[in-house]
């Protein structure tokens, strides 16, 4: 799979018409081309054959790798529009002369310079769209925008319509800039997004420090971050500390304090002292390279509302076109003193308010927009699919550890039985998990404050879903959940325990057991009481004790709750959920351990996954902080992202099917056509264009 810029792409259809042909291809695995951000997407071993047939479609359009290097664009918009603009001014000083001298000589001997005025006014601002037509009329590619164009103002001169005629290309030229500045615009904001990649690092060279490209620094090396300057690979503090600014990868504005030992990472902001950070990952592999790859690639993944509008647009204008030659024909001879100059007018009318330009163009910047105006929000979205699939979510399921609690383990109590006392059960509890990475284990470990000894260990066993048995020092030390001990057979005097609870049994009798304790995330309640405001059932999964669970499931609120879980009761969990529920079921979890869960989910989303891989490549949403809170944030920019194309949709049609009927009955004249046309195509871009500033 790799990615290419498409210059001079200046027609959405021009894009749906190079994808659709490409993906015929056999030799084509897979290909998306995204108009607002003038890219494609392809994946094929014969990358030639795929040149040769886009020049074949689009001779005007070139092709060139995607190095991803920062695209520099132009803030002078007028300069780059000159030509365009000189167009439109002498076409509009030549169609006003016209219409001065048109009533003087028309009918008179000097009627020929009418014709001259109004034709050289055509053609100086209409000649483009006209060779357009004809190039793509030889190429068999007869049903676009430059059709209809041609063919509306070429017939409005045949019934002596000259004024007309020049003012719909000058319009239709005029609409067509403006259209260019909104979508340009549109992809200035969007490519913004993208400029936290960091252009260059301060590298520690003996005691020199030299400026080179992120991409040169290796793992081991030591780059010097100077305030206000962006760090630009991932790594650790190892000199000094600061305030660094996280909302390009995390959207949250409080700067975040970082000391030594603390994980920076690229595209963060270095806002107050000097830090020296010794790099973990090589840039190609960091988290920031990975977010500018789902930002930009995320528009491959198509909505079903886009793949419609693209086959929609396919077939409405074929349609369009023989139903206004059925109006220019069939009224005249069925009906008596019906003229043909009226109903080929009336046609020509209908022609130029067809174009599907609105929604070809709008309805994937709206996605587009709604994909960057979330990544804004530290929310990345796979692609506009999941986009949609966020506004159809009817039931929430949150993993408990590290999801909705903050997974900050600490051992609140140790209770005794059995003559033992409260150091060797810590100490022994602590040599059995030694070697595990759980959040438990590592609490047990840090009350317990000393090094273990390896080699007093002879033996660990994990027992999945129960706990741990190890031998140390000849004594068999079992650690787990209360399940662990009844598969043992170890009498116990207690069972049921309010918290995160580890029994502890030596040599098969019952020695205590240490109470962990883990509290809820500051926005956790306030998560659910939003989603619960949505209509939307929330569910709670859960590895720990009933007793636990439930405790943290009132403190919540949550609907329902399932406790004493492994991985592949979770899996099975959702399954169930998503057979017995209307609509898609998310699954919320620290994309690590519950990777196949996220996997399983109709949307998977990843939390608090600030550079972890597992999760950027398992989920279908990473939220890039560990804020419940941050759920509500996605399926509100969904919400508002799909509320904004459906606008465009239905106004755009709406205002076209108006007057359509309008243009039928001879109420509509030319004038109103092109805004029928272009001003509904230039009021929907803007409104997509919303989705992006959305708050």
């Amino acid at each position: 799979m790799k990615k290419y810029k498409l210059n001079n792409m200046d027609c959405a259809s021009c894009a749906s018409k190079i994808e659709d042909k490409l993906a015929k291809l056999d030799e084509v695995e897979f290909v998306s081309v995204n108009f607002a951000n003038s890219s494609m997407t392809v994946d094929t071993e014969n990358i030639e054959k795929v040149k040769a047939l886009i020049k074949e479609i689009e001779p005007e359009v070139e092709i060139e790798d995607d190095n991803n290097e920062k695209t520099t664009v132009s803030s002078n918009e007028l300069a780059e529009n000159k030509w365009t603009i000189i167009k439109a001014v002498t076409g509009i000083l030549l169609l006003i002369a016209g219409l001065i001298f048109e009533e003087e000589i028309h009918n008179t001997p000097f009627q020929i310079a009418e014709y001259l005025v109004f034709v050289t006014a055509y053609l100086i601002v209409g000649w483009k769209v006209i060779a357009l037509a004809v190039k793509n009329i030889l190429r068999g590619q007869v049903f676009n925008e430059h059709f209809l164009m041609t063919i509306a103002t070429l017939g409005a001169f045949a019934i002596d319509e000259m004024p007309e005629a020049v003012t719909v290309m000058l319009f239709y030229v005029v609409g067509e800039l403006f259209q260019d500045l909104a979508v340009n615009r549109s992809r200035r904001s969007i490519k913004s997004l993208l400029e936290i990649k960091p252009d260059y690092a301060n590298l520690k060279d003996g005691g020199d420090i030299i400026k080179v490209s992120p991409e040169y620094v290796n793992i081991g090396d030591e780059i010097v971050v100077r305030a206000g300057e962006k760090i630009p690979l991932d790594g650790l503090v190892v000199d000094g500390n600061s305030f660094v600014d996280t909302s390009a990868l995390t959207g949250e504005s409080v700067p975040r304090n970082i000391k030594l030992n603390d994980e920076v990472l690229a595209g963060m902001i270095n806002q107050s002292g000097l830090i020296t950070v010794k790099v973990t990952r090589l840039f190609g592999e960091s988290s920031i390279s990975k977010i500018l790859e789902m930002v930009e690639n995320a528009t491959s993944k198509k909505a079903e509302t886009e793949k419609f509008i693209t086959t929609f647009a396919k077939y409405y204008t074929p349609v369009v076109v023989f139903g206004a030659l059925l109006i220019a024909v069939v009224p005249p001879l069925l009906i008596s003193g019906e003229t043909f100059s009226d109903w080929i007018y009336r046609a020509l009318v209908v022609l130029v308010i067809s174009c599907p330009c609105a929604l070809v163009i709008s309805i994937p910047l709206g996605y587009f927009g709604g994909i960057g105006g979330a990544s804004r929000k530290g929310i990345l979205v796979k692609g506009s699919n999941f986009l949609d699939a966020l506004t159809q979510v009817r039931t929430v399921v949150f993993d408990k550890t590290g999801t909705l609690t903050k997974g900050e383990f600490k051992v609140s109590e140790i209770v005794v039985s059995n003559g033992f006392s409260k150091e060797e059960i810590l100490e022994y509890a602590a040599y059995a998990e030694t070697n595990s990475n759980h959040p438990v284990a590592k609490s047990i470990l840090e009350a317990f404050n000393e090094k273990t000894d390896q080699s007093r260990i002879k033996q660990v066993e994990e027992i999945s879903g129960h706990g741990i048995k190890a031998i140390i020092d000849g004594t068999i030390i079992l650690a787990g959940n209360d399940k662990l001990l009844h598969k043992e057979y170890i009498k116990h005097p207690v069972c049921n325990v309010e918290g995160t609870v580890v029994h502890i049994a030596i040599d098969s009798i019952y020695a205590g057991y240490i109470i962990i304790s883990d509290t809820l995330k500051e926005d956790a309640i306030e998560a659910i009481e939003k989603l619960k405001a949505k209509n939307i059932q929330t569910v709670m999964l859960t590895g720990d004790s009933k007793f636990a669970a439930a405790a943290f499931a009132k403190k919540l609120k949550i609907d329902k709750y399932f406790a004493e879980l492994l991985p592949e009761d979770k899996v099975k969990h959702i399954e169930i959920l998503i057979t017995e529920n209307k609509g898609k079921v998310a699954f919320v979890g620290d994309g690590i351990n519950d990777a196949p869960v996220i996997a399983r989910a109709d949307v998977g989303i990843a939390m608090g996954a600030l550079g972890s891989d597992a999760a950027i490549e398992t989920a279908d949403v990473v939220l890039m902080t560990d804020s419940p809170s941050k759920v509500v944030a996605a399926i509100d920019v969904a919400s508002r992202t799909r509320t904004i194309v459906w606008q465009n949709i239905i106004f755009a049609l709406g205002v076209k099917t108006v007057f359509i009927i309008l243009g039928i009955f001879g109420i509509a004249t030319m004038w109103e056509a092109v805004f029928g046309d272009m001003g509904v195509a230039l009021i929907a871009i803007l409104n997509a264009t919303r989705v992006l500033k959305g708050k």
